[in-house]
């Protein structure tokens, strides 16, 4: 039983990496207009998405 909750927590990881992804390269095409730049924040994921909340006007909370 736990070996199915491990591959249901693998999956979820993975849709959440690739989510955050999907995320970053919208924003960065949607800003920057070039495949490099969406590429670069596409690898980066979650993590230019939290750096473009904070660092936006009226930060986090819109």
């Amino acid at each position: 039983m736990s070996g199915a909750r491990s591959v249901v927590r693998g999956d979820a990881a993975r849709v959440g990496i690739g989510l955050g992804s999907a995320i970053a390269v919208a924003i960065s095409w949607s800003l920057h207009k070039s495949i490099l730049w969406a590429a670069i924040h596409g690898f980066l994921g979650w993590f230019y998405v939290i750096y473009y909340a904070i660092t936006r006007p009226g930060g986090i909370s819109g």
